[in-house]
């Protein structure tokens, strides 16, 4: 009889998969991050690094020039580089973009107007012999350091208005140390992504500085939805006075990961698949840039939402004298009563002002009794 009983204990007990979008997973996210900020800060070490030795790969649109593209199968960086060179462009960069597209820039703007011409109609019939096509087809756009300049400020001007918009709603929506915490997210992944695109060489463009105002749109969704199961345990959990304010993070934490992976999976799949369909193998080059950036962007979000943003705020909240009274309160039971997340899902569907014990007496025993260590004698 008892094995019976065993049998049917086993075949109900979720497996891993389950336990995750049931919220019962066990993950100390907030116990770990010391490792989780120390994986942050290196990375992002590494990118500013790069991005003091090499800097950025700035596209015309922001440094000023010429750009001159054209379809040119069966030829490479080499012989494009060369060709025009010898049409008279000096220190001119040229990239391969997409399968036949090449990209040849340079700045010509410290020249004459009549000098700027002749290179343009050399560089342009050079470019159009080797591509074994006409000089029309060949497209050429010109940038003035004005108008570069332009858009950087209008780029960082951007930038901070979404980030005061983004604090002052998060203060108010929630509270200031969740809008400090989200704010950090979210510079940790604007820093994370131009590290990246420094190091790798990546063009920044502005369909790069679009990216990135859209990535840390989904960083800061991802991070409110962990916010708001903290505030609603916080209410119902903690009351209870059975856990310190970084386990019931913890415990937030946990319920919501399903929630957390599934959103960055929905939004990471389909630009992985514009990205490799669309840019590399039909050639569609304009999708280059964004989606690098947003595809980039996303998995740093991902990680930032998860091992960021709450940790930190667990930090910033047990300095609090009444979260630090609660913590030693806590550790000086004799017996610690521990809310395991069975008990903490059915908090979440019964309602935050349900106690952590009567959410435990509903999960049968969810409640775990730590006996205190005894001195030895």
């Amino acid at each position: 009889m008892s094995s019976e009983t065993e049998t049917e204990t086993e075949s109900k007990t979720p497996g891993r998969f389950g336990r995750l979008y049931q919220g019962l997973t066990t993950i100390d996210f907030v116990g770990r991050r010391k490792t989780w900020f120390t994986i942050s800060i290196i990375v992002i070490v590494v990118g500013l690094g790069s991005l003091g030795i090499r800097g950025f790969n700035l596209g015309i649109d922001f440094r000023g020039g010429s750009s001159w593209e054209v379809k040119a199968p069966h030829t490479s960086i080499s012989a494009v580089t060369s060709a025009v060179d010898k049409a008279g462009l000096s220190q001119p960069t040229v990239e391969k973009l997409g399968a036949d597209t090449y990209q040849v820039t340079a700045d010509l703007n410290a020249l004459s107007s009549t000098r700027q011409n002749d290179i343009t109609t050399a560089v342009v019939n050079a470019m159009a012999k080797l591509a074994h096509a006409n000089p029309n087809d060949v497209s050429t756009s010109n940038v003035g350091p004005t108008w570069g300049g332009q858009i950087t400020r209008r780029a960082l001007e951007a930038l901070i208005v979404f980030f005061i918009a983004v604090v002052a709603y998060i203060s108010m929506r929630f509270e200031p140390k969740m809008a400090l915490a989200a704010f950090i997210a979210m510079v940790h992944d604007l820093l994370v992504t131009v590290g990246v695109f420094s190091l790798f060489g990546f063009q920044i463009t502005p369909d790069t500085v679009i990216a990135l105002l859209t990535i840390l749109g989904y960083s800061l969704y991802d991070t409110v939805v962990v916010f708001d199961r903290v505030r609603d345990n916080t209410g119902g959990v903690l009351k209870a006075g059975d856990m310190s304010y970084g386990e019931m993070v913890n415990l937030s934490m946990n319920q919501t990961l399903a929630r957390s992976i599934n959103t960055s999976l929905v939004a990471i799949l389909p630009v992985l698949s514009v990205l490799i369909v669309g840019a590399y193998i039909l050639g569609a080059t304009t999708l280059q840039n964004y989606g690098l950036a947003l595809v980039v962007g996303l998995f740093s979000g991902a990680y930032s939402s998860i091992f960021i943003a709450s940790p930190l705020l667990a930090a910033f909240k047990e300095r609090e004298p009444r979260f630090r009274e609660l913590a030693e309160r806590v550790a000086a039971k004799s017996e610690r009563r521990v809310v395991t997340p069975a008990a903490a899902a059915l908090i979440g569907a019964d309602g935050p002002q349900r106690s952590a014990r009567t959410a435990a007496r509903s999960a049968n025993s969810p409640v775990q009794a730590r006996p205190r260590k005894q001195k030895r004698r």
